[in-house]
């Protein structure tokens, strides 16, 4: 039996509010992002189904049609059209970030500046939002960078028409360091920066609990590694590698960016050259050992991070300095690339704090430049699929892959 029009507009009601502000603490923090994350990022085809339950309902009940639930319709279509207001807001919030972060003269390094349409909302792509596929894109999967399995497989995306010495762009995926693939994270930027003549490389890690770390950052470097002795073949320049990564994705991203050929985390390949040229990390983990005193750091390094992803016997009261050696906020250095940090208002994961306390230091200490930008009612993991938010976010880390790319290039021609 299917729910009555008062339940069904009151439980979309309540899905809305959340999104609009979904509530803060612990124990809310996981069912809120869910319910916000999918009502935030698909404001507009559930105000499209709202509007058409209104109307199936009116014309099954002319003239008795239930008042409280057409008010209840009415307040829900409302917050989800202020929803996909501020949905909208991402382009000017990440143009913005974008001259703040690395200049408003930025655009003149671009090839191709951006026109009206390029900057315009994809609505014909947004229709179908789990539909990601381009055909003017191909795929080469499950390719071995390492020994070990299926945690050491990547995939290839390039131009269908064949690219030589183009720009590479590492995607990391996130879960928490326990879960996640390859498969399922970081498509719509990858697709759209293949498209462009990118080529992008997606890789699994070792997860935990059965890996422990540095596991994961060691497999990371591996697949570098790999990049820069294979990418030729697949049309790449494996002197430029920008990495990108949200969540635990994002910590490792930024990590990579931070440890350029540390040793330490390059075990047996301490020859290889693993630095990264740029590094745009999606609301990513920086505080990793909680050195900030931030109470939702602490609460992370103590039920996720020392139970599951370090080994049981290395507690962060005995061996403080493993962790901080893992947590990008406490490795940044002079020698930073351009980073281009995004982070959602709402997220209730990883707060916002954490990456304003990131870019903070990031800008105190490094040489180079550093764009952050804050999305307005964005929640985690906002860019999975494509969005209204997501598209305007994945063009504008388009131009500051393009510029880094370009800039780079000119830096090194000159030195």
């Amino acid at each position: 039996m299917q729910p009555s029009f008062v339940v069904r507009q009151a439980l979309q009601l309540a899905l809305t509010a959340n999104a609009l502000k979904p509530p803060r603490g612990a124990r809310t923090a996981i069912p809120a992002f869910f319910a916000g994350w999918l009502t935030g990022e698909l404001a507009p085809h559930l105000l499209a189904l709202t509007a058409a339950d209104v109307a199936a309902h009116v014309a099954r009940h002319r003239g008795g049609s239930s008042k409280a639930g057409l008010a209840l319709a009415a307040a829900s279509a409302a917050g989800l059209g202020t929803l996909i207001a501020q949905s909208q807001r991402a382009r000017d919030e990440i143009e913005t970030a974008l001259t703040e972060g690395i200049g408003k003269a930025y655009i003149d390094e671009l090839e191709h500046p951006p026109s009206p349409t390029d900057l315009a909302t994809p609505w014909g792509q947004l229709a179908m939002p789990f539909r990601m596929r381009d055909p003017a894109v191909r795929r080469t999967r499950n390719i071995a960078y390492a020994p070990g399995g299926k945690r050491f497989l990547l995939d290839v995306y390039t131009p269908r028409e064949p690219v030589t010495g183009a720009p590479i762009l590492l995607q990391v995926h996130g879960g928490a360091w326990v879960i996640g693939n390859k498969d399922q994270q970081g498509l719509p930027l990858m697709l759209h920066m293949a498209k462009r003549g990118w080529i992008c490389i997606a890789i699994n890690y070792p997860l935990s609990p059965a890996a422990r770390w540095p596991a994961h950052i060691v497999a990371a470097k591996r697949a570098l590694a790999w990049i820069r002795d294979n990418a030729e073949s697949y049309g790449g320049d494996p002197s430029f590698v920008a990495v990108t990564g949200g969540s635990a994705g994002g910590h490792l991203a930024a990590l990579l960016a931070l440890t350029a050929n540390d040793p330490a985390l390059q075990p047996g390949f301490t020859e290889a050259d693993t630095s990264i040229q740029a590094c745009a990390p999606h609301y990513g983990v920086y505080d990793f050992a909680a050195t900030s005193g931030r109470r939702s750091s602490q609460a992370r390094l103590k039920t996720l991070i020392a139970r599951h992803v370090f080994e049981a016997d290395r507690d962060p009261e005995n061996f403080l300095n493993d962790y901080i050696a893992a947590s990008p906020l406490d490795r940044i250095t002079e020698d930073a690339p351009p980073f281009f940090v995004i982070h959602g208002v709402h997220d209730s994961l990883v707060p916002v704090g954490e990456a304003r306390e990131f870019v903070r230091r990031l800008r105190d200490k490094s040489r180079r430049e550093v764009a952050y930008a804050e999305i307005s009612g964005a929640q985690h993991a906002f860019d999975v699929f494509p969005s209204i938010r997501s598209a305007h976010v994945v063009r504008g880390v388009e131009r500051f892959l393009e510029w880094s790319y370009r800039t780079w290039r000119r830096r090194s021609s000159e030195s």
